[in-house]
């Protein structure tokens, strides 16, 4: 790899020519990406792609004057310290929010190239282009934010923001509320079978916390393993199964830490297991609300639902656990 300050003038505008190419090529796979989530935020993409592709004309008009049509085999990821690129765009369903972030990172990262490239070179009408090209990428977010006012009318942002919600609950409180459910639910049984068959505070502890981690790191994987995205718009896998295994694990941590009541003090074991009960009582209302709220549920047919089959559940391991 070069240094960037051994480039010559050449191999400065032959890697500012790649570059071009390249991020063209990266907001036109973000409008692919966008297209029919965000329709109108795509053709803002559309319209960036094509003004790096005149970029890219003008630097291979000016090079061709200055050294001819053969360009040197050099890119940017032969250069130390060059600008990076995050291979984000790889990504399907990416958020709208990451892509426009991505952009504006993209977009700084080239007016300093061009900036620091122009002060490097001795020729003043290819100084002049780098010069100019560093203040029309510095103006960038304004050409980004006319465009958006040109094709984010009213109606398509209300139809936008639309979508972005409905990509949340795919992406982040689906996956989360399924964990918090087995989390909460499916642990109170064992929890309190241990508790109920051995007195032991300690002990109980010990249980809730291998079957809340056990099902944390099992319904991850369950999560992360369903489905790619690519198809559902649900997002990354590893995402969904980070946020429904942590969800899961802390659905049944909140009931066990109770648990942690010295086994000295007076009473511990029912002072113990009366605050994990009025704590499965609030995560049990917590999940009816964000069913409710996110779901499309009616709230009563929520709590019927989950406050109903938590009870059940419960009952189930105190039972076992007394016989």
């Amino acid at each position: 790899m070069k240094n960037f300050s051994e480039l010559s003038e050449r191999e400065i505008l032959a890697v500012a020519i790649s570059s071009e190419e390249e991020d063209s090529r990266i907001y036109m796979s973000f409008a692919e990406d966008l297209t029919e989530r965000y329709p109108a935020s795509a053709q803002v993409f559309v319209e960036m792609a094509e003004e790096e592709k005149s970029h890219r004309n003008m630097l291979m008009q000016m090079y061709e004057e200055r050294f001819g049509a053969h360009l040197p085999p050099i890119r940017r990821e032969d250069v130390k310290g060059f600008i990076k690129r995050r291979p984000v765009w790889l990504s399907k369903n990416l958020p709208l929010d990451t892509i426009r972030k991505e952009a504006e990172t993209m977009e700084f990262q080239a007016a300093r190239f061009y900036q620091k490239a122009a002060e490097r070179t001795t020729d003043v009408n290819i100084r002049k282009l780098l010069g100019d090209l560093a203040e029309i990428e510095r103006t960038h977010r304004e050409t980004a934010g006319k465009l958006e006012e040109a094709h984010l009318t009213e109606s398509a942002r209300e139809e936008e923001e639309a979508t972005r919600h409905r990509m949340f609950v795919l992406q982040y409180v689906q996956p989360g509320l399924a964990g918090l459910m087995d989390g909460s639910v499916s642990t109170l049984a064992p929890l309190f079978a241990a508790a109920f068959a051995t007195h032991n505070n300690w002990q109980t502890f010990l249980v809730g916390m291998a079957a809340s981690i056990g099902a944390g790191i099992s319904m991850g994987f369950a999560e992360a393993l369903s489905d790619d995205g690519s198809m559902t718009g649900r997002g990354s896998p590893w995402l969904r199964g980070t946020i429904c295994g942590l969800m899961t694990t802390l659905g049944g941590i909140g009931h066990t830490l109770p648990y942690l009541v010295p086994d000295a003090w007076p009473n511990a074991f029912w002072i113990a297991t009366a605050i994990a009960g009025l704590i499965v009582i609030v995560e049990l209302w917590i999940i009816a609300w964000i069913r409710a709220k996110y779901m499309d549920t009616p709230f009563l047919q929520a709590v019927f639902q989950i406050v109903v089959g938590g009870v059940i559940v419960l009952a189930a391991g105190i039972l076992i656990g007394g016989a």
